[in-house]
């Protein structure tokens, strides 16, 4: 057994969220801001609190502790999306600069947050570079993949390459497509979830053919999302432990087939805090530490 953040599928034991109440603040922000942010329609502050009980209840399942970080009407609704301001790492947080505009704010308050926790901080990624959480995918507990995307550029990529290789980390880039352009969010993990060792869910699509024969290289075992189910978020699915899966409800195809790989599928109803902003459980969380065997 051993505690590390270079994970993506051992069982969580601290993880940051933040809760749709210190997203959203209220109906009027919500009204000012789901436009501007490309929101596919107003999400419904009720519902979407319901929703969001709901799933952090099934974050709590596995007894991980969960840190929250605070209102903050500076910030947008995209705030809620959490793991995209900051990377965990054992060398400590490194703290990102966002590739959307809107969010420039998000990195500084999650660095105040982990100042006040102690928690040690790596780096920062600087501009002109870019680097977004949702790019990043540890494949094991020394191979990163950071997607370059319209969100992190490759200036960004090499300040990443700078804090982490000396470290004996190899990080590697995944080029990705221009798929819907520069106002549509989609990283690395819209295509790819790990959910343990050899394990991991993809949209083979939109992935590139070096990058999904690397994974197969390493041992993973692809469980693919159908094109039906690409759009409603079946290929974000958020290990909470080595084959215990969360994922948004409406995706039965997808889950079926976790289930045959052996995984146990919890669901929650996300059309509110997940499917309207594009952003799935994954992007919901913040993991900082877990243990793998």
């Amino acid at each position: 057994m051993k505690k590390t953040c270079h994970s993506e599928f051992g069982t969580i034991q601290s993880v940051f969220i933040k809760p749709i109440v210190n997203a959203f603040i209220d109906d009027n922000h919500i009204e000012k801001e789901w436009k501007v942010l490309n929101f596919t329609s107003k999400p419904d502050f009720e519902k979407g609190r319901k929703e969001y009980a709901a799933f952090e209840k099934l974050l709590g399942i596995t007894g991980a502790r969960i840190s929250h970080f605070p209102a903050d009407t500076v910030q947008t609704l995209d705030a809620m999306y959490c793991r995209d301001a900051s990377i965990a790492t054992d060398y400590g947080m490194i703290i990102c600069n966002m590739g959307k505009p809107q969010r420039k704010t998000e990195p500084e308050a999650h660095l105040k947050s982990f100042n006040e926790i102690g928690l040690p901080i790596l780096g920062s990624i600087k501009a002109p570079g870019t680097v977004e959480g949702g790019d990043l995918a540890w494949l094991n507990a020394t191979t990163l993949a950071v997607g370059h995307t319209y969100r992190t550029n490759e200036n960004g990529i090499g300040q990443l390459k700078a804090l982490l290789e000396p470290r004996g980390i190899s990080v590697i880039t995944v080029p990705l497509p221009h798929y819907k352009g520069p106002s549509d969010v989609f990283h690395l993990m819209s295509v790819l979830s790990p959910v343990d060792h050899n394990l991991a869910v993809v949209y083979s699509p939109l992935m590139p053919i070096v990058f999904r024969q690397h994974l197969i290289g390493m041992g993973y075992e692809l469980v693919e999302v159908p094109d039906e189910e690409f759009g409603s978020m079946g290929c974000n699915v958020l290990a909470i432990a080595p084959r215990v899966c969360i994922m948004v409800s409406g995706n039965p195809t997808t889950k079926a087939a976790l289930e045959n790989a052996g995984c146990k599928v919890y669901e929650y109803e996300g059309q509110e805090i997940s499917v309207k902003g594009g952003g799935g459980p994954t992007c919901l969380t913040r993991p900082i530490q877990r243990i793998i065997q």
